[in-house]
């Protein structure tokens, strides 16, 4: 065990165990099953990668390879703070150990918090070929990434990429890809140009899945929206 395993476990709770469990949805045909959970609030979490940013990139992917649900989000987190001061060869790396283990970085949050700011932040000046090739894999987690990745072009007044994955997940079956679709181009909507999302919506929205619509169009006008959800546009 390692000693950042033993500083986490000190945070630990078992009242919180089926929260979290519940929360992450790991019953038998759901998304999260079979993930363990030990009960570590997030804040405890940050608290631990706070004390533990020098971890060797070994260490971390023994950490992130754990069964463990925060611990792996703690390896993630770590991966982020190391990201951000890097120079480019260390940046390049943590892009390579982040893809070569996306098989560990399976829920939402897990990819949430991470994959904006490891692979968008790395590809931001950079061909994006990768995104469309996680966007077409079966695997639900590697989709997430891809349209998750996109919100560093957000961030920066971009949107090519964002509405380029979102066309290649566009009918996909799972809900939590509707949802971040949807929560990207809504951003896109905020963060860039409102524009670019009527554009975009006017030529898919009878075709997408009615969440993906109803998290794109959540900051729009009251009119505009319920223009589009009775297909009156």
């Amino acid at each position: 065990m390692l000693a950042i395993q033993k500083e986490l476990k000190k945070y630990s709770s078992s009242k919180k165990v089926e929260i979290l469990q519940r929360f992450f949805k790991t019953n038998t045909g759901e998304y999260g099953e079979g993930d363990k959970f030990i009960g570590i609030v997030v804040p405890d979490i940050r608290k631990v990668v706070k004390q533990n940013t020098a971890l060797s990139l070994n260490e971390i992917v023994i950490l992130l390879h754990s069964p463990v649900h925060e611990e792996r989000l703690c390896a993630l987190l770590i991966l982020v703070t190391q990201y951000k001061v890097g120079d480019i060869k260390k940046k390049k790396q943590i892009f390579q150990v982040y893809l070569k283990n996306t098989k560990y970085i399976n829920n939402w949050d897990l990819v949430d918090l991470t994959a904006p700011n490891i692979v968008g932040a790395y590809l931001r000046d950079k061909p994006k070929d990768i995104l469309s090739k996680l966007a077409k894999s079966k695997n639900l987690w590697q989709k997430r990434i891809a349209i998750l990745a996109t919100f560093d072009d957000i961030y920066h007044k971009k949107s090519e990429e964002t509405l380029k994955i979102a066309k290649i997940l566009l009918h996909d079956k799972h809900d939590l890809i509707h949802k971040a679709v949807g929560w990207m181009l809504r951003e896109v909507g905020k963060r860039v140009d409102e524009k670019v999302l009527l554009k975009f919506l006017d030529e898919h929205y009878k075709t997408m899945p009615r969440t993906m619509l109803r998290y794109a169009i959540e900051r729009l006008s009251e009119p505009k929206r319920l223009a589009y959800l009775r297909g009156k546009i």
